[in-house]
């Protein structure tokens, strides 16, 4: 007689039921592909490299000026790339990476109304610890979209 053993460590797919298609973000009634479907790992990481790149190029415009020390300049482009964050994805939805990579972040709450500010700065800080960011659940949403009922989708 044989049984499946499995832990929490074996992943989503034995933890639980079988899901009968495995189409990210169907439970959180999102389409399979295109336009407002779940966004890959990948785009999301080359759209959070853009993102601190700007930060590490309008950081080195302060060093340039004399306005940062070269001591502090992790600390400003964290605190750039933070900033520019929240405030873009509040305000459009998206970050300048995400735009360029075709992605935009969408509540899934049902309010509709988009990001907030709160929702935004909570999100933003989590992804600047960069662990809660490493765990996905099913649908590859971290912990930073999770806590927050966002998630981030193609635009195109």
């Amino acid at each position: 007689m044989s049984r499946t053993f499995s832990s929490w460590l074996s992943g989503p797919e034995s933890a639980g039921p079988d899901r009968p298609d495995d189409i990210p973000g169907q439970s959180l009634g999102l389409p399979a592909d295109g336009p407002g479907s779940l966004a890959s790992m990948g785009r999301r990481m080359v759209a959070l490299a853009v993102d601190w790149m700007v930060g590490y190029g309008l950081a080195g415009l302060g060093v340039a000026a004399g306005v940062v020390t070269p001591e502090y300049l992790a600390t400003v482009v964290l605190g750039i790339w933070l900033v520019i964050g929240v405030a873009a994805v509040r305000l459009f939805g998206f970050t300048p990476g995400q735009f360029a990579c075709g992605l935009r972040v969408i509540p899934i709450d049902g309010s509709g109304l988009g990001v907030g500010l709160v929702r935004a700065t909570i999100r933003g800080l989590l992804i600047a610890l960069v662990v809660p960011a490493l765990f996905v659940d099913a649908d590859g949403r971290g912990l930073q979209d999770r806590a927050t009922a966002t998630a981030v989708v193609r635009s195109r």
